[in-house]
């Protein structure tokens, strides 16, 4: 095997290692993504997407989606955006279409050098989540950090949009640790599959700020779907509006949860920050098994 090409991506500062196996073959397993995602003794990522050839017809591209700690997911906001950006450009064209193993998710041009992204329907109930137990309304289910009579987080909202999300409502972002914090949350027993860990404050019927604890990725400068699942879940406590803008530290994602169809589109910029290649010895204890 050759050395393996990659490109270096981010959205808002969420950051991306892109390996291209359409026309080849590209072994992975959590090691490689491991050592990957190594922010000293690797190229250093968020997540590892990997680039497929797909048969479904319409389909661009499949994309596959490492966590840094060796996890795969489901779905990632941020990274189809940057890949929808790569796909487009690729294509020459202002729409693409890419498969996820949540759904198949269009991307288009927008305004302003921004991509858009239809991330499709949240999900609400509770074994769709999925949750431990049943929960009839998942708008606040029964957590909290803190003591009893006076907890510090409590009654987070509850949804999926591609992966399991829980925000809770705070006036004060740094209210707790999250880096503490979140690992506690995202593998709490209520959360089989563990959950994204977000605190939201309510800046205005049309804002939200957003600090995030990624499962699998631990704190980030920005999580698209955890900007999706922040939106959705304001606006069916009626928080906010169906149009928000989302900031986050890495900056401002758009997020409009259509009444029309009820899926969501997200809108953002996207980054490309240097190319270079991997060894082959990385991916040959895969390539064997």
């Amino acid at each position: 095997m050759a050395e393996v090409p990659f490109i270096k991506m981010n959205g808002l500062g969420n950051d991306f290692v892109v390996l291209d196996a359409r026309q080849r073959k590209l072994p992975m397993n959590a090691a490689i993504a491991q050592a990957i995602g190594d922010r000293e003794q690797g190229v250093g990522c968020d997540q590892v997407i990997i680039l497929r050839a797909d048969d479904v017809d319409g389909v661009d591209a499949f994309m596959e989606i490492w966590n840094r700690d060796g996890s795969e997911v489901a779905a990632c906001g941020n990274a189809t955006r940057c890949i929808g950006d790569l796909l487009m450009r690729e294509k020459g064209s202002d729409t693409v279409t890419i498969r996820t193993r949540a759904d198949i998710l269009r991307a288009r041009r927008a305004e302003d050098g921004m991509i858009s992204v239809d991330m499709g329907k949240p999900r609400f109930g509770w074994e769709e989540i999925p949750l431990a137990e049943e929960f009839r309304d998942t708008r606040g289910i029964e957590l909290q950090i803190g003591p009893i009579d006076a907890p510090v987080l409590h009654t987070p909202c509850a949804v999926n949009v591609g992966n399991p999300h829980a925000i809770f409502w705070v006036d004060d972002l740094d209210i707790i640790d999250l880096a503490q914090a979140g690992p506690l949350l995202e593998n709490h027993p209520v959360f089989p599959e563990g959950a994204n860990i977000s605190l939201a404050k309510v800046e205005a019927p049309d804002h939200l700020r957003l600090k995030v604890w990624e499962r699998g990725a631990g704190l980030t400068k920005a999580c698209g779907t955890a900007a999706c699942a922040a939106a959705v879940c304001a606006a069916r406590t009626e928080r906010t509006g169906r149009k928000v803008r989302v900031t986050l530290p890495g900056g401002d994602l758009f997020i409009h949860w259509r009444e029309e169809d009820g899926r969501i589109e997200m809108t953002g910029p996207v980054e490309y920050e240097f190319e270079g290649t991997l060894p082959a010895t990385l991916f040959e204890s895969a390539q064997a098994t």
